[in-house]
């Protein structure tokens, strides 16, 4: 399901504004009621993301503050590299890189944040305070640890002989290390939705006889999802954030066949490339994240929150 919050962040356009109008249209094409738009709204601006003008349907929200609005969208940079391994851009040297740190309890933060950063970057943990992950992600790590003050407790090693409780074998290190099947499922279900079919110019979305405005609309009868095109590019955009963010993006020489990453990842920027070619003008900022983060368009300083 997904979260009211999205929505109101997918809506930002770029100068940091949302309709309110277009904001409620899109949640009931999505499946959410009025009621449920109003209280996302008032809990935005009680935690100072939002201020908003007007009431209901004439609001206009307005994201404050540096990053305001921003949707959870996985960086440009992970996303093309994602794009070049499927490609057969990336191939993987055979080298596992290892990082252990012994951080007192007095910088628990400056540890949390160290380990937090591990798993960002798709390590998985071996044991307490040891990491690995066959991507060399270690020029990130050590700047992380310096930034956090902890470079002298970090530890990195490069290596092609690993053996984890008695498994040396790269692929089924690869299985036991990381939550293959529950990203593949994700991977699936992100594919289905990108290869439905458009709803045509004459399926609108309409209410039901006796449906108030305050109800959820309903959805396409075709089954191919929302007809509303914001509301099909925010469906697509969390799905597509739900499959990306979790995975490690391991090498394709390390991941069970068939794998359905490359096929949802294809299948996506064909969806998106259609949403996009139909979308109104000015469009949400969501629109111009993607076609960065799928290489169309450079990055935009403004889009690094402060």
């Amino acid at each position: 399901m997904i979260p009211t919050r999205l929505v109101v962040h997918a809506l930002v356009r770029e100068d940091g504004t949302v309709e309110g109008g277009e904001l409620y249209e899109v949640a009931g094409a999505l499946g959410m009621t009025d009621q449920q738009v109003r209280l996302c709204v008032k809990r935005l601006v009680a935690e100072g993301r939002f201020e908003v003008e007007g009431r209901g349907r004439r609001a206009v929200l307005r994201a404050v503050g540096p990053g305001g609005g921003l949707p959870t969208v996985p960086e440009a940079g992970y996303v093309r590299h994602a794009y070049r391994q499927d490609r057969g851009l990336e191939p993987w040297d055979g080298v596992w890189h290892v990082f252990a740190f012994a951080v007192p309890e007095s910088a628990r933060a400056a540890r949390d944040a160290l380990r937090d950063t591990l798993t960002g970057l798709g390590a998985a943990p071996l044991q307490g305070g040891l990491y690995v992950t066959p991507n060399p992600i270690g020029p990130y790590v050590r700047a992380r640890a310096a930034e956090l003050g902890v470079g002298s407790a970090l530890t990195c090693l490069g290596t092609r002989d690993l053996e984890v409780g008695g498994t040396d074998d790269p692929r089924a290190l690869a299985a036991r290390l990381w939550p293959l099947t529950e990203i593949a499922e994700r991977y699936e279900a992100l594919r289905e939705l990108a290869s439905r079919p458009e709803p045509g110019p004459s399926e609108p979305e309409q209410s039901e006889p006796g449906q108030s405005r305050g109800e959820p609309s309903e959805r396409d009868p075709s089954g191919s999802g929302p007809a509303h095109p914001l509301a099909r590019a925010v469906e697509l955009a969390a799905a597509f954030s739900e499959a990306m963010l979790p995975d490690p993006l391991l090498p394709p020489e390390l991941l069970p066949r068939p794998w359905p990453g490359a096929a949802a990842r294809t299948a996506a920027a064909r969806a998106w490339d259609r949403l996009h070619a139909t979308a109104p003008s000015p469009g949400p900022r969501l629109f111009r994240l993607y076609a960065q983060a799928l290489g169309s368009e450079p990055d935009d300083p403004r889009d690094t929150p402060g």
